[in-house]
């Protein structure tokens, strides 16, 4: 008989060790080895499906190019972010923190593909088909080809899919699953590895296109083994605050695609609804004539949106001052406050300093540079921005003002929103005077910049 052994497995990276260790070798993360059980693989491959699944080398010039045609999913802004739609026999895996949404968005993607006759499998382990139904008709659609399977053991779930034959199958969510191979617990590294793999490969060999859904941990990562990510084809993180109805959905890895676009959703009584125009959304409840607040044209992706970018400078009796960061990098941020205290003399030392980016989007570009620091010049000489004035730049050590891409569809993005005034980098002033109503001024340090806001 095969004996089994004790092991301990990383949560977090997957590493595995003959004994408990403190700190794992390889991710240096404390406290994350638990114990399982193991059994000699039999000799069976896991991953032998059928003998008919298996085929030789191919020549590159005979794999037939319409196999990659894409897949409208029916929500622009999830094909938005995927890329223009689903590729078959792609594997995406979705995270997000509990209620986020997360069903929600798969459940209307697949009742739209549905709707048009492709054949959808949904296959549950958290919800009975009961609550599954109450959410679909909350939804308004019940479409005759979406069918659904609740079931969390693995070899079942394949056995169904191969039976089915659907054209994109679900699993919601994948920590859920198991396979009777192993003896540790649903959820587990092993079995959420093993479980996901053989998935994985099903969705690859049948030409399938595959949803699965993940928990994420506290710290906002998806929840398993760090090698998960890099088994699947894209991942999708679908963040947002839940006492807020807006919703984000972010690529963090994308082989058919960019990883530069975001897709905004407003969560209401009949599920997930688009945000065709994100700008509006962010900057919609900002205060007039407040201090700290500047509106920044940002690019996400081949989209322009308009954000505000808050500051608030305090005296602080602390010998090191707090600098808090949302929604922006904490480096770039005491970079840019480096800046203001070497070029302009302005006293920042004795100051907290907290940053945030209303509507909970990340800016990770630098063209917002200039942005920060007129909501942190704005904050300290308790004078508002002028109204209606967007402002876009990156900033160097030397202070100096960076020309940034695509500074066209900032300005008409600005311009369609209402506003009169662009501050931009002199450079990138080429070839727009004239061309827009807006009134453009280009400035090519930050003191240009400063002065023009500030000291009329």
């Amino acid at each position: 008989m095969s004996k089994t052994k004790t092991i301990y497995t990383c949560s977090f990276c997957g590493n595995q060790s003959p004994k408990w260790l403190g700190k794992c070798p390889d991710c240096d993360q404390w406290n994350t080895f638990y114990e399982e059980l193991q059994k000699p693989a039999s000799k069976r491959t896991q991953f032998e499906f059928d003998a008919g699944a298996h085929q030789g080398p191919v020549s590159l010039h005979s794999i037939n190019p319409d196999s990659e045609d894409r897949v409208a999913t029916g929500i622009g802004e999830l094909d938005r972010v995927l890329g223009g739609g689903l590729v078959r026999g792609a594997v995406i895996l979705i995270g997000g923190d509990p209620g986020i949404g997360k069903s929600t968005l798969v459940l209307q993607a697949l009742t739209s593909l549905a709707s048009r006759g492709i054949k959808v499998l949904y296959v549950t382990g958290e919800e009975s088909l009961r609550q599954l139904r109450m959410r679909a008709e909350r939804l308004g659609s019940m479409p005759d080809n979406l069918f659904i399977l609740a079931e969390t053991a693995l070899e079942t779930i394949i056995e169904h899919i191969r039976e089915f034959k659907p054209a994109i199958f679900v699993v919601d969510s994948v920590q859920t699953v198991y396979t009777g191979e192993l003896e540790s617990a649903p959820g587990s590294v092993s079995q959420l590895r093993e479980s996901s793999a053989r998935l994985i490969t099903l969705a690859k060999q049948s030409d399938t296109a595959a949803f699965l859904i993940g928990h994420v941990t506290k710290d906002g990562a998806i929840a398993g083994p760090r090698v998960l990510e890099h088994m699947v084809d894209t991942v999708l993180y679908f963040e947002g605050d839940r006492g807020h109805s807006y919703r984000i959905l972010r690529a963090v890895k994308n082989r058919f695609g960019s990883t530069d676009e975001i897709g905004v959703f407003e969560m209401g009584s009949a599920g997930l609804m688009e945000v065709t125009s994100p700008s509006e959304l962010f900057i919609s409840d900002r205060p007039e004539n407040a201090p700290g607040s500047t509106v920044v044209p940002s690019i996400e992706g081949t989209r322009p949106i308009l954000v505000e970018v808050q500051a608030l400078t305090a005296p602080t009796p602390l010998p090191m001052p707090r600098r808090t960061a949302i929604g922006i990098d904490q480096n770039r941020t005491s970079v840019l406050v480096a800046v203001l205290e070497k070029k302009l003399g302005m006293t920042l030392f004795n100051q907290d300093i907290f940053l945030n980016v209303a509507g909970g989007i990340r800016l990770n570009e630098p063209g917002v540079d200039l942005g920060i620091i007129t909501s942190i010049v704005s904050s300290k000489l308790e004078k508002p921005m002028p109204a209606h004035t967007v402002v876009c730049g990156e900033v160097g050590l030397t202070g100096e003002v960076r020309a940034i891409s695509q500074i066209t569809q900032r300005i008409k993005e600005a311009e369609r929103l209402g506003f009169t005034q662009c501050i931009l980098p002199k450079k990138n002033m080429k070839g727009q005077s004239g061309s827009s109503k807006i009134k453009l001024f280009g400035v090519e340090s930050v003191k240009e910049a400063i002065d023009h806001l500030f000291k009329k």
